[in-house]
């Protein structure tokens, strides 16, 4: 079972709006089972909408048009679909009615065209509008594709795709094979490598279907099977996932579209109960806002240090000066201090420093995007870690942020968890 959705209207092609029912069609498709190779998008005019349809209808058993339901002269999406049907065009008497009732409650005057919300082709099942006034319609074509007219705005869209059309698509077509995915979040490996890490089993997939995603600072693995159940994906996409993480489970972290490296890192923190600080030289204080967009966070973060110049160094976090006059700032030395000097301030469990060159000039003979990062973790050694990032002064300073997240991610991974 295959479906193409088009999404009409001028004001998407210019960019005016952005297209997000056909993001919500796709998903509920995708629930259903229904596969979906092509979504298009086509402006108000006829023609070119008629042009859309056929071939559309040719190469899907189902097409979805969502937009051009309303009363004014641009609205043409039904008649063109029932002149490329060869049927009429029928009043809904319960859609009229609702139009009615709509003027006389507000006292404006109706005026002729808003009949027009109220036609659907003839044959077709009328779809009911629960936030507007354009009817929607299901038509089942013996000759052709199968048709599904859905309104444009996405509040009248979404409830009349979820409530009225899915429902009516399932018995139509009953439950498809489901498409099930799972995503999967790397740090510390560019896309091109894990791609070559894995290039034998993305060569190798059938049952199971691997597309890797760049995304700033990290890459997504998107795994997904079609199934007829749930627990018969799971277990492919299980299969799958473990074959993964034995070439490249290292750089994993976590699961998801809506999740982060600082997320991960932070709740199993809160769920271990570790206290965090940190002090930041070139991240200027970007670590610790990171961590604060963390929701749950004031549970193990009391505050930190900012110490940009030498002397607050000195002044906030106790770096000895003969440190910083012997070995700079942009040293191993003087990030284990910052780190250590944290810790101790705040007598937190962890603590985090950040010190380098973001740029655009070199510091003590040092390119940009030299950077140390020292780790205070409990009751081991404090240990500092030398990283070379290229990019602007932005990008440095990110990637700095990230790198201290991963350190904190390892050293949770390393140690068992305990009761404090």
């Amino acid at each position: 079972m295959q479906a193409e959705i088009i999404a009409v209207g001028t004001e998407i092609l210019l960019g005016q709006i952005t297209n997000t029912n056909s993001t919500h069609i796709a998903q509920g498709l995708a629930e259903l089972g229904i596969e979906s190779y092509y979504q298009t998008v086509v402006g108000d005019n006829p023609e070119r909408l008629a042009s859309v349809i056929e071939i559309a209808a040719r190469r899907n058993d189902l097409v979805i048009l969502s937009g051009g339901l309303g009363p004014t002269k641009d609205d043409l999406t039904k008649q063109t679909l029932a002149q490329y049907l060869n049927v009429s065009l029928v009043e809904d008497a319960h859609a009229m009615t609702v139009i009615d009732d709509y003027f006389k409650t507000t006292g404006k005057i109706m005026t002729a065209n808003n009949r027009i919300q109220a036609l659907y082709p003839a044959g077709a099942t009328p779809l009911t509008n629960h936030n507007g006034m354009a009817v929607g319609a299901f038509y089942r074509s013996p000759d052709s594709a199968d048709f599904l007219l859905l309104p444009g705005p996405p509040r009248e869209m979404t409830k009349m795709f979820d409530t009225e059309a899915k429902p009516k698509l399932q018995a139509a077509y009953g439950q498809q094979a489901q498409i099930y995915s799972r995503v999967l979040r790397f740090f510390g490996i560019g896309e091109s490598k894990l791609v070559t890490e894995l290039q034998a089993l993305i060569d190798d997939q059938q049952a199971v279907t691997i597309a890797p995603y760049a995304k700033t600072n990290e890459v997504t693995l998107r795994i997904s099977a079609q199934a007829e159940s749930q627990a018969a994906a799971k277990a492919a996409l299980d299969a799958v996932e473990n074959q993964i993480k034995a070439k490249v489970g290292d750089y994993f972290y976590g699961y998801g579209d809506d999740n982060s490296l600082a997320k991960v890192v932070i709740k199993t923190m809160i769920a271990r109960r570790l206290s965090l600080t940190a002090a930041e030289s070139l991240t200027a204080g970007e670590f610790q806002s990171t961590i604060g967009g963390v929701p749950g966070v004031s549970e193990i973060f009391p505050g930190g240090f900012v110490t940009y110049a030498n002397a607050v160094k000195h002044q906030l976090v106790q770096v000895p000066q003969t440190t910083i006059d012997q070995d700079g700032v942009v040293s191993e030395a003087t990030a284990i201090a910052m780190a250590d000097g944290a810790r101790t301030q705040l007598q937190t469990d962890v603590a985090l420093s950040f010190t380098g060159v973001a740029g655009p000039d070199e510091l003590e003979g040092q390119p940009a995007g030299t950077v140390w990062i020292g780790l205070a973790y409990r009751q081991q050694p404090t240990t500092g870690h030398l990283y070379h990032f290229a990019g602007d002064r932005q990008k440095i300073r990110e990637r700095s942020v990230m790198a201290g997240l991963d350190l904190l991610r390892h050293a949770l991974t390393a140690e068992q968890p305990t009761e404090k």
